[in-house]
């Protein structure tokens, strides 16, 4: 398999708490993710003590258990899934180790999409976006997708004609249970999936009150217009 050149670490367009994004120099409706340097899973491991020490390095590694997410969806879920979830391509050898290669969320017009985050702070909850958080619940629930708390950073508005088209999410999923009992149920993962859909809401209006309290905007989930279409990266 041939090596990615993704080049200098600058040119990610979106950097994490673990991990950084690079627009796929093969292909630009696709991101491939890489371990931050101070945040591998071996120096993750190290940073813990017995008995977590103990644990396999996949187990540090956040684009293994990514992928085994994502693979897990499409099992159990199926293709509707990727309604509102991007589709993994699998692994790739990068010039900085192994990344993983998932789809990229993009406009109409080519630019990478906004996180809602960054949405509602510049648009507030204007109409056409509540009623997309309404049909994306709706959904959501329905087919009981396993996640984590959703973040606002995590989630992106896909727009057509300057138009909120669509909701992605496109990090924490996966049910994060010791015993994740959802992943045997689908009508206690719809239940589950419900309740985050409950704190989205509360997540909602606490950045919205931010916003109207003269707050800062915080650190994750903005993109400047360089970073989205690319320029310089």
């Amino acid at each position: 398999m041939n090596s990615v050149t993704l080049g200098s670490l600058e040119k990610a367009f979106s950097r994490g708490g673990n991990r950084l994004c690079f627009v796929d120099p093969r292909d630009p409706c696709r991101c491939i993710k890489i371990a931050r340097s101070d945040k591998t899973p071996e120096l993750k491991r190290q940073e813990k003590s017995f008995p977590k020490n103990l644990k396999p390095l996949q187990a540090f590694d956040d684009n293994y258990g990514e992928y085994a997410v994502f693979s897990r969806i499409e099992k159990t879920i199926g293709d509707e899934a990727f309604e509102l979830i991007p589709r993994c391509y699998g692994f790739v050898e990068t010039d900085f180790g192994d990344g993983l290669c998932v789809e990229m969320i993009r406009d109409d017009d080519g630019a990478i999409s906004l996180s809602l985050k960054q949405y509602l702070w510049l648009y507030g909850k204007e109409p056409k976006l509540n009623k997309l958080l309404q049909q994306f619940s709706k959904r959501w629930q329905q087919l009981g997708i396993p996640s984590r708390n959703l973040l606002l950073h995590n989630m992106l508005v896909q727009q057509k004609a300057g138009e909120p088209h669509r909701l992605m999410v496109i990090d924490g999923l996966g049910w994060p249970d010791m015993l994740p009992l959802a992943y045997y149920s689908k009508a206690f993962a719809c239940y589950k999936a419900g309740r985050r859909l409950q704190k989205l809401e509360l997540a909602i209006a606490a950045l919205l009150a931010k916003k109207n309290n003269g707050q800062d905007y915080g650190v994750h989930g903005w993109l400047s217009e360089e970073q989205r279409r690319g320029v310089g990266y």
